[in-house]
């Protein structure tokens, strides 16, 4: 049983040291490994502190991210995102049913893609024009405009993503937390995003690495509902590999 003394001291040490091992704590408590790896059991449960591979870590307010618009996010990150969209056009196959949401990575997945003959579906304005004009068979689901990221939405959007048994999903997303899951400023984004998932076999969130640890407005699944790709986990951030299935394609 976790006694209050070990309580307070096991969680004043990982908020000043901001990680800690197992070793260090039995050395500082007193008692057995096994008491320490129930002790930090408990209090991830709690959400005092992040249960880690060999320790534990503080529990970090997440960054609020702001949201840009598609030109801006466009000259982010541009090598991290074209690791990553490469990689996502290699797991889509000719006989695949695949949606594929708005945002400037998913967009260059479609750079990649070396004339699959996949059926896709989006929400993603450009993304559906830039499949035409390849050749690909593309349907472009119907709803609103959302000018801020170029996207669809709303309720006929989700209606029409309702029919669908996609095989393959992939979205984008602002930012990533424990506590949020997958998180994007907009609820009617959001809402088509939690859809494509629910209609997907496997969905994949492609995300680079500044997206760990950041906090948008509203959530669209929590971190087992999908798989995530990314260029590298940071450091900081390893312990999200005991949380979902993560692709990580260069280490850092």
């Amino acid at each position: 049983m976790l006694t209050k003394e070990r309580h307070d001291i096991i969680v004043k040490t990982v908020n000043d040291k901001n990680t800690v091992t197992v070793a260090q704590l039995v050395e500082l408590l007193g008692v057995s490994e096994a008491t320490v790896r129930r002790d930090l059991n408990a209090l991830d449960k709690k959400g005092l502190l992040i249960k880690v591979f060999g320790g534990a870590t503080a529990i970090q307010e997440p960054t609020r991210v702001k949201e840009f618009n598609v030109p801006e996010r466009a000259k982010i990150n541009v090598e991290e995102k074209d690791i990553i969209a490469k990689y996502a056009a290699s797991l889509i196959h000719d006989e695949d049913l695949v949606f594929i949401d708005s945002g400037t990575t998913t967009l260059k997945l479609i750079d990649y893609l070396k004339g699959s003959k996949a059926t896709f579906v989006t929400n993603g304005i450009v993304h559906a024009a830039k499949l035409a004009s390849k050749g690909y068979k593309v349907y472009i689901v119907g709803g609103r405009i959302r000018p801020e990221t170029e996207a669809i939405v709303g309720p006929e959007c989700i209606d029409s993503i309702y029919k669908y048994n996609f095989t393959k999903a992939f979205l984008g997303a602002n930012g990533i937390t424990k506590e949020a899951g997958f998180t994007t400023p907009d609820v009617d984004e959001a809402l088509i995003k939690t859809k494509a998932i629910e209609r997907s076999y496997t969905s994949y969130v492609l995300v680079d690495h500044t997206k760990f640890g950041l906090l948008s407005t509203i959530s669209f699944s929590n971190l087992n509902g999908t798989s995530i790709v990314t260029d590298y986990i940071p450091e900081t951030f390893k312990y999200f590999k005991n949380l979902t299935v993560i692709k990580e394609l260069k280490k850092n």
